[in-house]
């Protein structure tokens, strides 16, 4: 991995640390690396602390926004954004689409399931299928979508500006270290000294 790769990638998985720290229902991070692993440049990991039968609606949303935290960094530290996030900005996306149109959260459009199974796509790819709701309530539905990953986006943004001393301080020490551990990552949130050893 290049520098400037190794940069890029220590900043975008440390803005899906510093969401998950700020988000809380969100599990504890459990390890930060930026060793390139199959096609990803890095992982942030973290390990449920009980075993959940339900997602709630702000559990859902905050997600999205731990989701979003790499893309968000990249676009504050370097003005700039890469295909890192393509999956992220996927997974955000679906989990928004069925808080809308599968659990039925969305105020506006009320708690009633759209289309016919759980995997009926809706923005631009659903032409195929047999509809059991109007052009116009589509619409609504993908906007209902954008909205929920935009104030995500929104709510990322204000958590690592407002934090960016501590994205460029876990960043620089991810770039030296190539992993930290969830207790080394808590620590330098905390705002404990961490010994570097490379």
């Amino acid at each position: 991995m290049t520098e400037k790769n190794k940069k890029i990638t220590a900043y975008h998985e440390t803005g899906h640390a510093i969401a998950h720290y700020f988000c809380e229902t969100q599990d504890d991070v459990h390890q930060i690396s930026i060793i390139p692993r199959g096609f990803a440049g890095g992982y942030t990991m973290s390990l449920p602390s009980e075993d959940k039968m339900y997602n709630s609606y702000k559990e859902m949303k905050e997600e999205i926004i731990v989701l979003l935290g790499g893309r968000v960094a990249e676009s504050l530290i370097f003005d700039d954004v890469t295909t890192g996030a393509s999956n992220d900005i996927e997974r955000a996306t679906d989990i928004a689409r069925s808080m809308i149109t599968k659990y039925g959260m969305s105020e506006k459009l009320g708690p009633i399931a759209f289309g016919e199974n759980s995997n009926e796509v809706f923005i631009g790819r659903d032409m195929g299928h047999t509809k059991n709701y109007s052009e116009k309530v589509a619409a609504e539905i993908d906007d209902e979508i954008y909205q929920i990953v935009k104030e995500g986006y929104d709510k990322v943004t204000e958590i690592l500006t407002e934090h960016i001393d501590k994205l460029h301080e876990v960043s620089k020490i991810l770039i030296e270290k190539e992993k930290l551990s969830g207790e080394e990552f808590a620590k330098i949130m905390k705002g404990e000294k961490l010994t570097v050893r490379v």
